[in-house]
C-alpha cells in the first residue's frame, strides 16, 4: 500500500447543512471512493481538520470547514516521464512538468505526482505549488520553497500580476484568421470534472491566436486573462479550433487508459513576472514543444 506523505485538502461547501455527519459528506463529495475506504481513514488518524488534528466517525461538519486527509492507493503505475528544472534559487523553483503528470495527488495518483518528485529531488518538505496546470497539460510549475516567503508568490497569481502564456495544436482552423478575444462564463457542469459556459458575467477571459497553420488545424498562441478551471479548452472550442487529443471537450469520450503516444496538444509555454522579493524581471519558456 502506497501511502501520500502529504495530505489533500477539501472545503466543505457552502450548501452542506450544517451538522452533517462526516462520513456522509464525504460519500457524498467523493461518491467514487467506497465508504469503508472514509471510516478504514479516520480509524486510521488519516483525516484531520485546518490544525492537523485528528476526526473521528462522530465528526459533524460545517459550511466551509476545512478538512485534511492523506490517501493511499494499492499500486501505482510509473509516469514514464521526466520533469525538468529550469530555474531554481532559495524562494523559488520552476519546474517543466510532461503531460500525464499531477502537479499533486489526485485520483489514483498519490507518489507519482510533480510535487513527490521535486520535494524529493530537493529534499524539501515545505516545498507547495503556487500555480496548477491539469495533469494532461505540459509545462511550466511555480513552487514556492520557503512559507514565510510563499504569499509573496501566490499574491502575484491572485492580483493577476502574472502574465501567461499557452500554445496549443487545434484539430480545425475557424472561418476567420483572428486573433480572438474570448470572455464568457465558466461553471462546474455535469460530470463534476468538466466545466461548461453559463449565462451571466464573465469570470473567464482570453485572448487567442493562431501562430500558424497545420494541416487542417493550426498551432495557437493563448493568453488566459483569468484562471479558471478548464478555461484554454473551452475557449479553443468556443472560436471553432478544439485541441487535439482533447478527451473532455467538446465531447466526453469514454474513460480509457493513458495513450502516451497522443498526449493533449497544450502546453504552459511562458510565464512573466516581477520576483517580489529581488524586484527582477523573470521570463521563463518551457524547453518543451508540441510538435
Amino acid at each position: 500500500m502506497s501511502r501520500s506523505p502529504f495530505a489533500s485538502t477539501v472545503t466543505v461547501g457552502e450548501a452542506i447543512p450544517e451538522g452533517t455527519p462526516i462520513l456522509a459528506f464525504l460519500e457524498t463529495r467523493f461518491p467514487t471512493i467506497p465508504l469503508d475506504i472514509w471510516a478504514s481513514r479516520l480509524d486510521g488518524g488519516l483525516v484531520t481538520d485546518a490544525q492537523g488534528r485528528p476526526l473521528s466517525h462522530a465528526t459533524r461538519v460545517s459550511p466551509m470547514m476545512v478538512l485534511h486527509y492523506f490517501r493511499e492507493v494499492a499500486y501505482e503505475e510509473p509516469v514514464p516521464f521526466v520533469e525538468e528544472v529550469i530555474y531554481a534559487d532559495d524562494h523559488l523553483i520552476v519546474a517543466c512538468k510532461p503531460h500525464f503528470l499531477p502537479v499533486i495527488p489526485s485520483g489514483k495518483f498519490v507518489n507519482e505526482t510533480l510535487l513527490a518528485r521535486l520535494r524529493k529531488r530537493f529534499d524539501t518538505p515545505d516545498l507547495a505549488p503556487v500555480n496548477r496546470i491539469d495533469r494532461e497539460t505540459a509545462g511550466l510549475v511555480l513552487f514556492s520553497r520557503q512559507k514565510k516567503s510563499r504569499g509573496l508568490y501566490q499574491s502575484l497569481f491572485m492580483d493577476r500580476k502574472v502574465s501567461k502564456v499557452y500554445e496549443a495544436l487545434s484539430l480545425s482552423r475557424p472561418e476567420t484568421e483572428g486573433p480572438f478575444h474570448v470572455e464568457n462564463r465558466l461553471v462546474s457542469g455535469d460530470p463534476w470534472f468538466r466545466m461548461k459556459v453559463e449565462a451571466g458575467t464573465p469570470n473567464a477571459m482570453s485572448t487567442l491566436e493562431c501562430l500558424s497553420p497545420r494541416g487542417k488545424g493550426g498551432l495557437y498562441r493563448i493568453c488566459p486573462l483569468t484562471g479558471k478551471k478548464h478555461q484554454i479548452r473551452l475557449h479553443m472550442c468556443a472560436i471553432g479550433a478544439p485541441i487535439a487529443n482533447d478527451r473532455l471537450y467538446p465531447i466526453l469520450l469514454e474513460e480509457a487508459p493513458p495513450d502516451y503516444e497522443n498526449p493533449l496538444k497544450l502546453l504552459a509555454k511562458e510565464v512573466l513576472f516581477t520576483d517580489p522579493i529581488s524586484g527582477k524581471a523573470c521570463h521563463f519558456v518551457s524547453p518543451r514543444s508540441l510538435a
